[in-house]
């Protein structure tokens, strides 16, 4: 069911939509975001940046956790998106299975660290990514499809 987990500052766009849509032959798209759930204008621009041949759910974090362990959506093929990491910890402590997270891009502020052109992290972040590794759960980087993969905990290791 899950296909794909994503962090992506920008959730769904050209690069999610298309590259990654197409590549992973998905069915459906789960942005899952607290305050972007509850925005009609965020959802609207999410709608549109979506192909029209995949469906879009946007979610608050603790629908989503229950809506996936419920395997409301079994038969497709889903990729989880979501801002940060922080939303993942949450999905896996309320026991929804996520074995891999792709982090592709995270936007830059004053309290951020650049780890790559289009990753860059606070202290907290790096602390919650510590805890999903901990948990097992794989975290590569890579833009797009064509990139090669990348250990994202090695890339944390060689910036620190």
């Amino acid at each position: 069911m899950i296909i794909g987990s994503r962090i992506d500052g920008r959730l769904i766009h050209g690069q999610v939509a298309n590259l990654w849509g197409s590549k992973l032959q998905l069915d459906r798209f789960i942005v899952i975001d607290d305050k972007v759930s509850e925005s009609d204008v965020e959802k609207s621009g999410l709608r549109l940046a979506t192909p029209a041949s995949m469906r879009l759910s946007v979610l608050p974090i603790d629908r989503a956790a229950k809506q996936l362990k419920e395997d409301r959506y079994k038969s497709q093929r889903v990729m989880l998106v979501a801002k940060n990491p922080q939303v993942y910890l949450e999905l896996v402590d309320k026991g929804v299975a996520i074995d891999k997270i792709n982090v592709g891009n995270m936007s830059q502020t004053d309290q951020t660290r650049s780890i790559t052109n289009s990753i860059n992290v606070t202290d907290e972040d790096v602390e919650v990514f510590k805890e999903l590794k901990d948990k097992g759960i794989q975290l590569t980087a890579q833009m797009v499809p064509n990139d090669n993969a990348k250990d994202f905990m090695k890339l944390l290791k060689e910036e620190s």
